[in-house]
């Protein structure tokens, strides 16, 4: 089963974790005592960077007739839906950018370019996942629909079709986010009563016909005598933006080392074993700048889940002082390349569409789900090396045991 022991499992003691969370409260202070007029240019420059691309994208597919401008105008616009979605609406929909006090820019009144209202997605992803992050039972996106990424989670028969079923997701990721936000969101709101869940569906309903006539029959109308052109753009956009936005959660949850854990775990938990868990459980992507820009700046997932309302265009600083704190304290930094944490991830969801019966590993010492009991009793916090004086921690650990394969 997923950790149980987050300690045992870190091979931490609980002064140990302690002042991990402390070294995490003061890199959070120092963030956020140095916002300021640097951070607001950036976000307005990337507005206005967005709203560029995505006028030049409008405007060349009133040509679209012809095939250069059809593909100048669906790449674009599909760069301009990718900004707006990953380092605009996501970010700012965080409340990373509230401390501006900005009505425009700020998390109360942005609302997003696609399918499913930012609220719905607020309550599901701000609340729902960043406080339950993959503890199995709690966090629903530790399982989209029938996709099922770690063996805690029975195997059902319908799991033989999620090789087929990821595709189809990754093609209309709006639509199965907007869906995954509704759902959740419709039965928090069923217990006040049938009133706000009836409100939830009509908040649904009014946002996905609004996206649908915008990209399909307003924006294509617009182009006159180019409107089926236009349209086939349009549908090509934002299928760009749903396969990039898919990779990129993909990567950032699902690859080898992010790690999940149990209920029990979750309900005795502090602050600091929260920060621990956030730590554990999520990926990095390592690349450059641009990499970075297009991701949202969730090439640093680790450190956005440590700090989920801190300003994306900090997370690469932030990211240095997490990484020196995991090398004091022995812990993995789980990182690798775009195509590396993809691959990952799809094996996993081509892996787990078997049932258990068929594969070799268990949730214990599985690559993409382990626990305490992997070390097999041994998993206590490990003393300090007497020759190197340095910890000998979860890091070491891990390597042992693949030493041992």
């Amino acid at each position: 089963m997923a950790i149980t022991e987050i300690a045992e499992f870190a091979h931490l003691t609980d002064s140990d974790i302690e002042e991990l969370g402390r070294e995490l409260d003061r890199i959070r202070r120092d963030v956020e005592d140095s916002r300021g007029a640097r951070d607001a240019r950036y976000i307005h420059n990337v507005i206005r960077l967005q709203r560029v691309l995505e006028f030049g994208g409008r405007l060349a597919l009133f040509g679209s007739r012809h095939r250069p401008a059809w593909w100048v105008g669906a790449s674009m616009l599909g760069v301009a839906k990718i900004v707006e979605n990953m380092e605009l609406g996501h970010n700012i929909v965080h409340g990373q950018w509230d401390w501006m006090n900005d009505p425009e820019i700020h998390s109360t009144t942005w609302e997003w370019d696609q399918t499913g209202p930012s609220s719905q997605w607020k309550r599901a992803h701000n609340y729902s996942h960043h406080t339950y992050t993959n503890v199995v039972g709690m966090d629903e996106d530790v399982q989209f629909g029938i996709i099922r990424i770690t063996r805690d989670v029975p195997w059902r028969p319908v799991n033989l079709l999620q090789p087929l079923a990821n595709v189809v997701l990754a093609t209309t990721f709006e639509w199965g986010i907007a869906l995954h936000d509704w759902n959740i969101t419709r039965e928090a709101e069923a217990v006040r009563g049938e009133d706000h869940r009836r409100e939830v569906d009509r908040e649904f309903a009014r946002k996905a016909t609004r996206q649908v006539v915008k990209d399909y029959v307003l924006f294509p109308a617009l182009t006159g005598p180019a409107w089926r052109s236009t349209l086939t753009a349009n549908l090509t956009a934002n299928v760009i933006r749903n396969v990039w936005a898919h990779a990129v959660i993909f990567c950032g949850h699902f690859p080898d080392g992010a790690e999940k854990f149990t209920v029990a775990e979750y309900e005795r938990e502090t602050k600091p074993q929260w920060y621990l868990r956030q730590m554990l459980g999520s990926a990095n992507i390592s690349g450059g700048r641009v990499l970075d820009f297009m991701t949202g700046n969730l090439s640093f997932q680790i450190e956005h889940h440590l700090f989920p309302d801190l300003p994306s265009n900090r997370l690469r600083e932030v990211s240095v002082r997490v990484r020196a704190l995991c090398d004091r304290y022995d812990l993995p930094y789980t990182t690798g390349s775009l195509t590396h944490q993809y691959l990952l991830s799809l094996r996993t969801v081509l892996k787990l569409s078997l049932p258990d019966r068929l594969l070799r590993a268990t949730s214990d010492d599985a690559p993409e789900t382990s626990s305490e009991r992997k070390f097999g009793g041994a998993g206590l916090p490990a003393p300090v090396d007497p020759q190197t004086g340095r910890r000998v921690g979860l890091r070491s650990a891990l390597r042992r045991l693949r030493d041992r394969v």
